[in-house]
């Protein structure tokens, strides 16, 4: 899993692109999933993504994902699961202070960001606090919700 996440992370300025794409797809298509009911679409979604974004990204399946503004690296991995950036921890070499033989997620997340091209415009974006209530839930989904202003 580790390996295909840093590989996620070197390639993350086209699997930005891709994962950005998907997002305007679901958006384009969103009358129709709005008929069928997304409380009803909710599981199949998370269920899928979870394989995908489980798969690329190590993604916890918070429901509320940032991955986009993270540089395509999970914040949820932090063992403080920190999503507005490192603790303050972070060792010299990049390590966690938690988990000493595992690279920072916000160490990750710079370097995601900087390879998608933005990384002062993204990864500084204050994110809000987790809610356990989504978890399991399709981010995707309620992504496009947002979109829609049909969240607020």
């Amino acid at each position: 899993m580790k390996s295909v996440r840093n590989w996620s992370i070197r390639q993350a300025k086209w699997l930005h692109v891709v994962y950005e794409g998907m997002e305007g797809l679901l958006v384009l298509i969103s009358p129709l999933l709005r008929r069928i009911g997304w409380q009803r679409l909710d599981r199949g979604f998370a269920w899928v993504e979870g394989l995908i974004k489980g798969f690329l990204f190590d993604s916890q399946s918070c429901g509320q994902c940032t991955l986009g503004s993270t540089g395509l690296s999970c914040p949820m991995n932090c063992p403080k699961t920190l999503r507005n950036g490192p603790c303050g921890g972070v060792r010299q070499d990049g390590g966690c202070e938690v988990k000493p033989d595992m690279t920072c997620v916000w160490v990750k997340a710079w370097e995601g960001s900087k390879n998608i091209g933005t990384p002062e415009t993204t990864i500084q974006v204050i994110q809000p606090p987790v809610d356990a209530r989504l978890k399991g839930h399709s981010a995707w989904l309620r992504a496009v919700r947002e979109r829609l202003g049909e969240l607020s």
